[in-house]
């Protein structure tokens, strides 16, 4: 019997990773980095793997509930004890309370947790401590870490306009892996700095970059609601790479470094090259400088392995959808979408069924395309040059028929003052 397994993207480049540690390609220590758990658990999964077959590589709790789990009602239980008689108790002390007077045996930090996550207790700001910064080492491979980041400059002196230079930096041998010129450090441009970077090398295990807007989300609210991300930091979970902010420049002071070094040699090399335009100023990059500038100051790293991800198949299909501007809108009762005040109808037929209300996800390509999704299938539309309007007074033959208006006759009641003018204007013509 055959049996049908379907593995996550993330599963899928494990399985990969793993399958290069049996062939031994790769070390255990270089297989527990590139999929980031400890050294032991990569020998229990290669173990699983070698007997079991890609069966093993599924975690063996999937679907199911935790057995530690508490109830729903156990914790709004909790939660009114701690309303009504503890609501202003720490946790720890509500904790030994709810132990002593109701027999209710939990951990302080779950009870902590449990009441940040409800609004009843909030978290503690701590002292900043004094700014100091330490000497952090290198990465031990290649592709490991890569350092990020966006460096605007008169590149081109009084040649040309000023432009964003794009830069990726390897943490281990401080080579420069990709450099690209473009107008800003937005979505768009990252976006397809990050995808011919994958296409090229592959894509790393971690990227260290500061916090740019594009990178992350600094309104005050974002530190209460840590589900709000950024497209960026979105396209990257679902590919499988940590990203790393820095919160000095210093921290992430090798791209840092590289960037001023940039802007005293790469300008003059520009200024000899006469070159005062983005595109060929990107062509020179790609086949001129960085080879020779890698060449030169490149260091040798501890590990041999290169830590780069590999594009698959699952992937490469993907990717095209991970790398667009993603945005969620409600189907309205016409079946019509609304985005940048432009309308999208929805056709009739549809590869899934939909409903009104329903949440589709708009996808807005790098190819300047547009998509609409519902789950994993896209549906079918087409614009609106306008605004619909609104159909008032339809008539529905099945159910009602078109009447003419009824008018009540003289001695109707409703037209009592009618009938007593003329009652006056007959006694006055007497």
């Amino acid at each position: 019997m055959d049996i049908f397994i379907k593995l996550t993207m993330k599963e899928s480049q494990k399985y990969q990773i793993i399958q290069k540690l049996i062939n031994k390609q790769i070390t255990n220590r270089e297989a527990s980095k590139m999929i980031g758990i400890s050294k032991r658990q990569v020998q229990r999964v290669k173990l699983k793997v070698a007997n079991q077959g890609i069966i093993g590589i599924v975690h063996q709790n999937r679907g199911r509930t935790g057995n530690r789990r508490y109830t729903d009602e156990f914790i709004n239980k909790i939660l009114s004890f701690y309303d009504q008689y503890y609501y202003d108790y720490g946790p720890t002390l509500a904790a030994e309370k709810l132990l002593e007077l109701h027999s209710i045996k939990v951990s302080k930090e779950w009870l902590r947790t449990i009441l940040i996550k409800n609004n009843r207790w909030k978290v503690k700001s701590r002292r900043k401590p004094k700014q100091r910064h330490v000497w952090r080492e290198r990465r031990s491979n290649y592709g490991e870490m890569q350092q990020f980041d966006g460096s605007y400059h008169k590149w081109f002196e009084k040649r040309g306009e000023k432009c964003c230079l794009l830069l990726a930096v390897d943490d281990a041998t401080g080579v420069i892996t990709k450099a690209k010129f473009d107008q800003h450090e937005g979505v768009v441009p990252v976006f397809k700095f990050w995808e011919e970077y994958g296409k090229t090398n592959g894509f790393p295990c971690e990227i260290y970059l500061d916090k740019f807007s594009t990178y992350k989300i600094n309104h005050k609210s974002a530190q209460d609601n840590k589900e709000l991300i950024t497209q960026f930091q979105r396209a990257m979970n679902q590919i499988g790479v940590k990203l790393i902010v820095a919160h000095t420049p210093q921290a992430k002071g090798r791209v840092e470094r590289m960037n001023a070094t940039l802007q005293d040699r790469l300008v003059k090399e520009l200024r000899l090259k006469n070159i005062s335009t983005i595109k060929e100023a990107n062509r020179f990059l790609e086949k001129e400088f960085i080879p020779v500038f890698n060449k030169k100051f490149a260091v040798i790293p501890k590990e041999k392995a290169n830590l780069h991800k590999t594009i698959n198949k699952e992937l490469d299909k993907k990717l095209t959808q991970i790398f667009s501007i993603q945005n969620t809108r409600k189907v309205m009762n016409d079946y019509t979408i609304m985005f940048k005040n432009q309308f999208f109808q929805l056709e009739e037929k549809q590869p899934t069924t939909l409903f009104k209300k329903d949440t589709v996800i708009i996808e807005e390509h790098l190819d300047k395309s547009i998509k609409i999704r519902l789950n994993s299938k896209y549906l079918k539309y087409y614009k609106l040059p306008k605004r619909p309007k609104k159909i008032l007074n339809v008539p529905l033959c099945a159910l009602t028929k078109n009447k003419a208006p009824w008018i009540p006759p003289k001695n109707h009641p409703w037209r009592g003052n009618e009938n007593l003018n003329n009652s006056k204007n007959l006694t006055i013509s007497k």
